[in-house]
């Protein structure tokens, strides 16, 4: 039997040789491997590869894609994996139109900035230029052109920058829709009411109010339209009290003939 045993470990020893060899050449390959592969790593690291390849712009309306990359301080020789998404978000928030910003990297090399702006809600006209005011009221540069298929109402007549405050705040309480069917609104102040306003909407009708409580008239809006025959033409007057009621242009006409043929007499 210890004969026995003998042989068979005899037997065994070359399968035990050549399997701790093929052990060793596998740990050998792995090191090389690795070895390798930091110096690839190293290599790429330290060239003009690991660089930022493309800048994608996303979301942006107003603000130029050009001034958001210059804000963000990327470009393309910049490593990709050598810089602070955060800090880059924080440099682009800086600007006064940009509400958000998110960086994101996407592999290989793309940077891709995600912007979401202060919407505007309205223009105010003055001298020839439009110079937009956000959600947050603050008044920007005048724009380049004419901003008349904006979705914003244009603000004509106001000096008082107070009542261009409560007008946005007003404004910032309504649904958009309502807002976009605005296309002018006056300042024109009255003894009676220093803070009236006169609408233009368009749809072609006119919209007396005041801007004390403007969001709550405005609201009835629609509802008032939908009662009125499409064809007709005239000013809707809210009152602060609770009072609607609407007036044609033809009937205006008929009583402004009145009162001046009263006068005459």
């Amino acid at each position: 039997m210890e004969k026995g045993k003998i042989i068979l470990l005899e037997d065994r020893l070359p399968k035990l040789k050549e399997q701790r060899k093929q052990k060793v050449n596998r740990r050998l390959i792995f090191y090389i491997s690795l070895f390798f592969i930091l110096i690839l790593l190293i290599i790429y690291t330290q060239s003009s590869l690991s660089n930022i390849a493309k800048i994608q712009v996303v979301g942006n309306r107003h603000v130029q894609e050009k001034e958001i990359i210059s804000m963000s301080g990327l470009s393309t020789n910049i490593s990709y994996w050598d810089f602070n998404a955060k800090e880059v978000e924080e440099r682009i928030q800086r600007h006064s139109e940009v509400k958000e910003a998110i960086v994101n990297k996407k592999i290989p090399n793309t940077v891709e900035i995600h912007i979401k702006e202060y919407e505007r809600v309205a223009y105010v006209v003055e001298k020839g230029r439009y110079l937009p005011i956000t959600e947050k009221g603050k008044v920007l540069k005048a724009v380049k052109g004419n901003p008349l298929s904006s979705d914003a109402p244009l603000l004509i007549n106001w000096d008082k920058p107070e009542a261009i405050q409560e007008m946005v705040e007003e404004l910032n309480k309504l649904p958009k829709s309502i807002v976009g069917s605005i296309s002018e609104i006056h300042y024109t102040p009255e003894e009676s009411d220093s803070l009236h306003v006169n609408l233009y909407m368009n749809d072609g009708r006119e919209v007396s109010a005041t801007i004390r409580n403007f969001s709550e008239q405005m609201i009835t809006y629609p509802s008032i339209v939908s009662q009125l025959d499409p064809a007709r033409r005239g000013v809707i007057y809210l009152d602060l009290e609770g009072l609607r009621y609407f007036r044609d242009y033809e009937g205006m006409g008929a009583e402004k003939e009145e009162e001046k043929n009263e006068t005459e007499r």
